[in-house]
């Protein structure tokens, strides 16, 4: 069976819109007709999707977004991951779940999505060999945890683990943006508001000045010169910044560049510690998950090695991995690397020897969480007032600038 979307006129003459599952788009058109309902359009989710992407540019790259970030979002992935817990959990098979879902979503891309996993599942294979077919949403370590679940007899607990550690994920992110938001957007307005005063306003007013013959101020001379330099060499700053933005990108293209601004950033006061935490509890939550599930240990360690985001760290947790295969203890094998908080290796040390590492990887994951809320925090508290402070003491010059000609100038009068 596929996934089939259509469009079909009801008995009032009204359009309707919606995905259904069918052998064929014979088979789709049948159940329309069956519905009430007159089919204008039955096209199969995939074979559009190609017939487009093959007739049409726009479509090609609609069809790369959509590969690059998936049908569903955390937040829906989540959801997801919660609401077939719930369902396989209270008895109901894998395809009846997934039809149930399939039902209450009011989504089109969400329930064309689920239609086809139901399918795949119908056809025979496991959920995490239908997840497999959409990598760009279900990643290697969600796929890695459903299928412990299935081979376990533990779906549902699996799930539910998936749905904790994505919605945990999500509550992080939004943290992270939420504290960086308003310091950024305070830096790129008074960047934007003191270019236009230094280019149109600043010129203006003193130049009036300059035509009475008074000798200005060393400091309004300053800021006139660099006014004029962005008023008259516009063309060549930007053309430098486009040169040196193409000059970064190419250069971050190299891995080994990306490890050593990763490791660079690391040493980064407030901002190293923020990252680190922050993979730190990335990277347990996975492990948590995964060997709760009843991923074994080495490929837990492998599948969360690829949800680090820094360089050296990542490769510190494939290290780890690669010790513990030759038979040292995982928290001592982390531990060798002095990237990872000393909190987290004892939590996981404590795990190891009590035979709990999955409860005591969440316990890491959670005390990490608290201690990137704790630096976010302060992060802004620190962000935000020494931003104010930059654009007051730019503001002050140009006001100076602008005000100590006129001071001289009735000085002069008197």
């Amino acid at each position: 069976m596929g996934a089939f979307r259509y469009a079909a006129i009801d008995a009032d003459g009204r359009t309707a819109r919606g995905v259904l599952e069918a052998d064929s788009a014979r088979g789709a058109r049948a159940q329309l007709r069956d519905r009430g309902l007159n089919p204008l359009e039955v096209e199969a989710v995939a074979e559009r999707g190609a017939a487009s992407s093959a007739a049409d540019p726009s479509a090609r790259f609609a069809s790369w977004l959509r590969s690059r970030r998936g049908a569903l979002g955390r937040a829906q992935l989540a959801l997801f991951a919660r609401e077939l817990s719930t369902l396989v959990g209270a008895g109901l098979p894998v395809d009846e779940a997934l039809a149930a879902l399939v039902e209450q979503d009011a989504d089109e891309a969400r329930r064309a999505l689920i239609a086809q996993l139901r399918s795949r599942v119908l056809e025979g294979r496991t959920l995490a060999a239908a997840l497999g077919e959409f990598p760009a949403t279900f990643d290697e370590p969600f796929r890695a945890t459903v299928a412990a679940g299935e081979s376990g007899g533990r779906l549902d607990d699996a799930l539910a683990r998936l749905a904790d550690q994505t919605e945990s994920r999500e509550a992080l992110a939004r943290q992270v943006v939420g504290a960086l938001a308003y310091p950024i957007l305070l830096a790129v307005v008074a960047i934007g508001v003191v270019s236009g005063l230094l280019v149109s306003v600043v010129p203006r007013i003193v130049g009036v000045f300059a035509t009475l013959g008074q000798e200005l101020p060393w400091i309004t001379q300053a800021l006139l010169f660099v006014a004029e330099g962005l008023r008259q060499h516009r063309g060549v700053i930007l053309l430098g910044l486009a040169v040196a933005v193409a000059l970064a990108v190419t250069a971050w293209r190299r891995e080994s560049v990306r490890a050593r601004v990763d490791r660079a950033w690391l040493r980064v006061p407030v901002f190293g510690r923020l990252a680190r935490a922050s993979d730190t509890a990335r990277a347990s939550r996975t492990l948590a998950t995964l060997i709760g599930a009843g991923v074994p240990v080495l490929d837990a360690i492998r599948l969360a090695a690829g949800t680090v985001r820094n360089r050296p760290m990542r490769e510190a947790l494939r290290r780890a991995g690669a010790r513990v295969r030759e038979g040292a203890s995982f928290s001592r094998a982390l531990g060798e690397s002095g990237l990872f908080p000393p909190v987290a290796l004892r939590l996981i040390a404590s795990g190891e020897r009590s035979g709990r590492l999955d409860q005591m990887l969440d316990e890491a994951a959670r005390h990490q969480q608290r201690e990137v809320e704790a630096l976010l925090g302060a992060l802004t508290a620190l962000l935000a007032p020494l931003m104010i402070l930059a654009v007051g003491a730019l503001v002050l010059l140009i006001v100076l600038a602008i005000l100590l000609p006129i001071f001289d100038l009735n000085q002069i009068v008197r």
